[in-house]
């Protein structure tokens, strides 16, 4: 991996643009959910995000960091491992900052991400067999490692492990809190955990008595589940986290390629909300956990992204029969 010094022209940009329509997103009341349930429960909706999903904070966090410490530079090519989301939100913001970006992916990444990816230049790589250890996953950060040492001047952005991943989710919990005092619950999908570390360390600097409850998928190693395969994007992983402090951690729930479907299915006829899969596992986690929560208490869902990604998939009957039931 090769570095340079910064370029006094290349700094972060401070001046209104896409990039700062990232965050502060809505704080909604789910009505129809919370009837059902007898908990009070609201949404965080991610997909409001310009890239239409929660890892545009992550993704604007990480390259605005690189640029202010002089690692990413306008010679730099930017490299990550992504399973959708996270290159789309790289390939919005190394757009704005015109930074070269190449993503590896593996057979698992929907077409209409790949079509976001093509139309804003990216360079896409893809791997075509999973890892004995490691699964898809290990595989993409096998050819990750390769990549840089063929590409001059090249960068890892290294979402699984770069700090400002976590950091940015700080700020998640921030808004939260803003918008819902004295919220009781918060269920967050887990993959990389920044999304989860992030919210936990304000609960904890802040002395929230917030209770966190991580949503990880059936057939994740996050928590310790067995590995097996899953169809689901970005939602658990075949890794442990770096970022994962269990300590901080309420609760975890493990669930299914089929419950995130019917998860899906029930936001969007309960609320009218097209929402991707991890969105699907929450709802679905928290109905099957609102039985034995404070009757009384405040319960957030952060909802990640939009649904339009999956509709060849989640949102497709023939492709849940044959993968899913």
């Amino acid at each position: 991996m090769n570095t340079v010094l910064a370029s006094p022209r290349f700094t972060v940009s401070e001046q209104n643009s896409i990039l700062n329509t990232i965050g502060n997103t809505p704080l909604i009341h789910l009505k129809q959910l919370t009837a059902r349930s007898g908990i009070d429960v609201f949404g965080k909706l991610e997909m409001a995000n310009p890239g239409g999903s929660i890892k545009d904070r992550t993704s604007l966090s990480i390259v605005e960091e690189g640029i202010k410490k002089g690692e990413i530079t306008p010679k730099t090519t930017l490299v990550e491992s992504s399973s959708g989301n996270m290159a789309i939100g790289l390939a919005q913001v190394c757009g704005y900052y015109n930074i070269p970006l190449v993503i590896v992916v593996d057979p698992k990444a929907n077409n209409h991400t790949l079509k976001i990816l093509k139309a804003y230049g990216v360079q896409i790589n893809t791997v075509n067999k999973p890892d004995k250890k490691g699964g898809y996953l290990g595989a993409r950060l096998n050819r990750v490692k390769q990549l840089l040492s063929e590409i001059p001047q090249s960068l890892w952005t290294n979402q699984y492990g770069n700090r400002a991943n976590p950091h940015a989710h700080y700020k998640t919990m921030s808004e939260i809190t803003s918008q819902l005092p004295d919220v009781d619950y918060v269920f967050s999908a887990t993959s990389t955990c920044g999304t989860l570390m992030g919210c936990a360390t304000y609960i904890k600097e802040n002395n929230l008595r917030t209770k966190l409850i991580a949503v990880d998928a059936c057939g994740s190693v996050i928590f310790g589940d067995a590995p097996k395969e899953r169809f689901i994007p970005g939602h658990g992983a075949g890794l442990p986290s770096q970022f994962l402090n269990k300590e901080l951690v309420n609760g975890v729930m493990h669930i299914s390629d089929k419950e995130c479907v019917e998860g899906c299915q029930k936001l969007l006829k309960t609320e009218s909300i097209l929402a991707g899969g991890s969105s699907g596992a929450v709802v679905s986690a928290f109905l099957k956990r609102a039985p034995s929560l404070h009757k009384e208490g405040k319960c957030v869902l952060i909802l990640c992204d939009r649904g339009e990604r999956y509709l060849d998939t989640i949102y497709n009957e023939a492709w849940v029969t044959k993968h899913l039931k």
